[in-house]
């Protein structure tokens, strides 16, 4: 009678099912949010529109749709509903292949199309709940005992006890389930520490203790296991301190739900090796991802141990048959025993499904921002500064300001640099790139005495690195003098932004007149926007020869167009950023 019962139940679901895919809908709305969507659909209900229903959509988007309706109908009612003003005017017939779980009307009939490979949510595999297990009495048992009752153990429950002595910091030799004088020594050194006799084989009720506390570390990580059919991913997540919060392609991101700062990344995107090497450089760029720690790159995959006094990340990532999977933990720092515990699971239980996450999944919003990555925060520098190449293997000319108190100095984003030299007295600091580089350009400083109110141009980024070539400010030269007098600067004419620090001060003919200074209080007043100083060349070109580079110099006084101004100056400068 159950079997015949259950049998009505599932020819009926499946029929209501198969008539959802085959009807036509109109589908007037989409929410971000289930609730946002539940909303809506009782506003389009009590405005009297008949035949409600809301369904997931793909994405994790939520949609509401009117129907079912044979297509013609679908059509009409579409034009009716239209005409009358009740529902939106971009509205539209769709079969109702996309739709997933129905979530209104609130108890309605799931009328929804077969699941696909790409559901609106990863979906945790059923398990039976373990019963609570009846507290028992484990008696002592002698050394005799304790081998009768070792003898009986398989060799993966010597594998076991292996690990929990090596996760507890008593054994260190191979996980082969064979117990040699490795294992019995770490046993014994076990059971002294826990105040048993130290005999090296561990009674039933030692081991018990042993895996208990192995296992206890795991309290409150409710580790499910997951299947996300949209990544083809499934592993092991601790649910118990991460929930799905979207897909974000290449993620699938498991955000924190609790007090431990935590997160899951599934990654997973089509590619080949190029698109595998650019993910790796990408990571590098994220605030997930501290500087510190090992990065390995092969051919086919890569591994990365990011650790500061923060955050501990460890990410897996592997190229196989044109797909690129693997998932990312990011874990509090200070928490290794429980962090490798998880990820010990996690890399168990880490198996690929067909597919990759597809790319339209999650379509763009408004909180798209360039200094996010699928929605990761980027890593960006302390400051952005301006500076310049004044040798032909790559050496740059910026401010101290530009590089002081920096763990890292990179020249374009790209290529890292050294302090070369620095004269704090002066305000310059020369940066030799690590690898040679051969800019395009290289300053040739104006030794002539340049006229009053001329024009001049300085180069720099003053919005740091949003844009990837420098801009021009135009002005006059005001003095060759500082407001006191002083010889080393010129006073200018224009109205300069922090970003342009450190850049050139070209002339009407492309000569460099000095360097952009830092702007600073005097004596604790406030300057007009419109005034700046530059370092004179000569102080600049003296400078470089104290660091052992020959500058190159002219006294001629030239004309150059803007244009030609224009695209000097984006051969010459470059972009000097200051990182932690």
């Amino acid at each position: 009678m159950v079997r015949i019962f259950l049998g009505l139940i599932l020819s009926f679901v499946l029929a209501v099912a198969a008539a959802a895919q085959q009807a036509s809908w109109v589908q007037i709305e989409a929410q971000r949010t289930l609730t946002g969507a539940q909303d809506a659909a009782r506003g389009y209900a009590s405005a009297g529109v008949s035949d409600v229903n809301g369904f997931a959509l793909p994405g994790g988007w939520y949609g509401i749709a009117l129907g079912p309706f044979s297509a013609a109908e679908a059509a009409a009612e579409l034009r009716r509903l239209r005409a009358a003003g009740l529902i939106p005017g971009d509205s539209y017939v769709v079969d109702g292949s996309s739709f997933r779980t129905q979530f209104w009307p609130v108890g309605g009939t799931a009328q929804t199309a077969p699941q696909t490979n790409q559901p609106a949510a990863p979906v945790i595999a059923e398990q039976e709940p373990e019963p609570e297990p009846e507290p028992i009495q484990i008696p002592d048992e002698t050394r005799a005992e304790a081998q009768a009752s070792e003898r009986l153990l398989t060799r993966d429950e010597k594998r076991d006890l292996q690990i929990a002595l090596q996760w507890a910091g008593f054994y260190s030799g191979a996980i082969d389930g064979l117990y040699g004088r490795g294992t019995r020594n770490s046993m014994r050194d076990w059971q002294v520490a826990n105040n048993h006799e130290p005999t090296g084989v561990l009674t039933t009720g030692q081991r018990i203790e042993l895996l208990a506390a192995y296992n206890a570390i795991l309290d409150g990580m409710d580790l499910q296991l997951v299947r996300d059919n949209a990544t083809g991913i499934e592993i092991l997540i601790p649910t118990g301190v991460v929930e799905f919060s979207e897909y974000e392609p290449p993620f699938a991101r498991f955000d924190a739900s609790g007090d431990i700062p935590a997160q899951v990344l599934l990654v997973s995107q089509p590619g080949d090796q190029r698109r595998l090497f650019g993910l790796y450089e990408i990571f590098q760029t994220l605030t997930i991802f501290p500087p510190d720690g090992e990065r390995t790159r092969r051919d086919r995959s890569f591994e990365i141990e990011a650790v500061d006094a923060n955050l501990h990340t460890y990410a897996s990532v592997a190229l196989n048959d044109g797909m690129i999977k693997g998932f990312v933990l990011v874990w509090p720092a200070g928490d290794d025993d429980r962090r490798r515990r998880v990820l010990d699971e996690m890399q168990e239980s880490f198996a690929t499904l067909s597919g990759v996450l597809d790319p339209a999944i999650a379509p763009p919003d408004e909180d798209q921002a360039i200094n996010l990555v699928a929605g990761l925060e980027v890593r960006t520098p302390i400051r952005d500064r301006s500076g310049f190449f004044v040798s032909s293997s790559g050496d740059v000319l910026t401010s101290t300001e530009a590089v002081g108190s920096c763990n890292r100095i990179t020249l374009g984003l790209e290529h890292d640099a050294q302090v070369l030299f620095s004269n704090d007295t002066l305000g310059v600091a020369v940066l030799r790139p690590d690898a040679p580089l051969a800019p395009p350009a290289v300053a040739e400083f104006q030794t002539g005495v340049p006229r009053l109110q001329s024009d001049v141009a300085v180069a720099g980024f003053p919005y740091g690195s949003v844009l990837t070539t420098p801009a021009l400010t135009f002005g006059a030269l005001a003095d060759i003098r500082g407001l006191n007098g002083e010889e080393e600067v010129k006073r200018l004419s224009l109205t300069a932004q922090p970003g342009d620090a450190g850049g050139p001060v070209f002339d009407n003919g492309g000569a460099v007149l000095g360097m952009l200074l830092p702007r600073v209080s005097d004596n604790g007043q406030t300057l007009p926007a419109d005034v700046s100083f530059s370092l004179d060349a000569d102080q600049i070109v003296s400078a470089l020869s104290d660091a052992g580079v020959e500058a190159q110099t002219t006294s001629s006084i030239a004309f150059m167009p803007a244009g030609a101004l224009t695209a000097l100056a984006a051969d010459m400068t470059v972009l000097v950023s200051c990182w932690e």
